[in-house]
């Protein structure tokens, strides 16, 4: 589970003073109660949470349903700013990042969290149909930490899920 400083502050108010209602901490973190429930509720959970951000139900279900089987928190974005707007709520562990998608690309999005101080350290792997080395090469220079083509192993796949989650952990 990715914190962030708004977390990390629960976290203090929480080991300060344990009875802290979710009142108490929204007025002293200027955050709303509900921001500081779900927060909370975030922080709680163990298993990680994954973001798959792509437009194609035939890519999305199948591999949310996979994942989900497999002991993941799996939320989903079809549009790149859908994806920007719901990393601030939901603050993913891994995200998995389709480039071709309608609006923003996934290049753009991936450059946008890599420069963000509160979303820099969310891995990301390109997950996409655009399988030349150039395509890989701008993906990874844009900061993804991998990048799988489409059609894909979901075995493999599940695989460098958990090796790049493992990495970002020993951080």
């Amino acid at each position: 589970m990715n914190k962030d400083p708004i977390d990390d502050k629960i976290i203090e108010l929480l080991k300060h003073d344990g009875t802290a209602s979710n009142l108490e901490i929204s007025r002293k973190l200027g955050i709303s109660e509900e921001d500081v429930k779900k927060r909370i509720g975030n922080l709680s959970e163990t298993r990680p949470k994954v973001l798959i951000v792509d437009d194609e139900m035939d890519t999305l279900l199948p591999l949310k349903k996979s994942l989900e089987a497999g002991g993941y928190i799996v939320v989903e974005a079809l549009n790149g700013q859908e994806a920007l707007n719901m990393v601030k709520d939901e603050i993913p562990d891994i995200i998995l990042l389709d480039i071709m998608l309608p609006g923003m690309d996934g290049y753009e999005v991936c450059s946008r969290l890599k420069n963000n101080a509160l979303t820099k350290n969310i891995p990301i792997i390109m997950l996409t149909a655009r399988d030349n080395v150039k395509e890989k090469v701008k993906g990874l220079e844009t900061g993804a930490d991998d990048y799988v083509a489409k059609p894909y192993n979901l075995h493999e796949l599940k695989a460098r899920i958990k090796s790049v989650l493992r990495r970002s952990r020993n951080m």
